[in-house]
């Protein structure tokens, strides 16, 4: 991949990327993209809210809605590059050698504290999708209704980076050997989807009702 970020290229030239034999980016840096997207559509109805004499009401809870909208926007954008940092770490270590029996065993470590971090960073998207669904709430329940299916699309693509990277943490806690760091990563991640079908459901719904 060139040293240009995915954040700073074209649509095409990412879909191409995405499309190629290279392993990155996958579906690690496509989980942070829709997570980032649902931040900036959440953004977009606080745009097209604020200001507006019929959510006068509203104004200030939307102001704050959008500066907390655009710091997760950011961070969910950072962290395209963080998940194809970490995989391209992980593909290193798995290309090590291993002829020796020494060489092996120092693959095998190597690849075990690059797997580590293979977890946090899904993780850790996993967690910001799951405030971008809240936010997304907040923007289908008092956003203005002329946008309203556009909340209802944030909470959809914040859904769908969360359960996106959920699969990158069971993939890479099934490869690690210390089962108490794995099923301490697990556990965070059971808690992070804990009721978020629900919420994902009950927002769809109340947008669908607003249409």
């Amino acid at each position: 991949m060139s040293e240009i970020e995915i954040k700073d290229k074209s649509i095409d030239v990412f879909l191409d990327e995405l499309a190629s034999k290279s392993a990155t980016p996958g579906g690690g840096s496509v989980a942070a993209i829709m997570g980032a997207q649902a931040a900036a559509l959440v953004t977009m109805v606080c745009h097209l809210t604020i200001g507006k004499p019929k959510y006068a009401e509203v104004e200030v809870e939307m102001q704050a809605l959008l500066e907390k909208s655009e710091a997760l926007r950011a961070k969910l954008t950072g962290m395209i590059k963080a998940d194809i940092d970490v995989f391209d770490r992980l593909m290193a270590a798995y290309g090590l050698p291993k002829e020796t029996d020494e060489e092996k065993q120092q693959r095998s470590a190597v690849i075990q504290v690059v797997l580590k971090d293979a977890i946090d960073v899904p993780l850790e998207c996993a967690r910001a999708c799951t405030e971008a669904v809240a936010l997304s709430q907040v923007a289908a329940g008092k956003g203005s209704v002329a946008v309203i299916s556009d909340a209802g699309v944030a909470v959809m693509a914040a859904y769908a980076g969360l359960k996106s990277a959920a699969l990158n943490v069971y993939i890479n806690t099934a490869s690690l050997k210390d089962r108490v760091f794995a099923e301490a990563k697990l556990a965070e991640l059971e808690k992070i989807l804990d009721g978020i079908d629900a919420t994902v459901a009950d927002t769809y719904q109340l947008v669908r009702g607003k249409l």
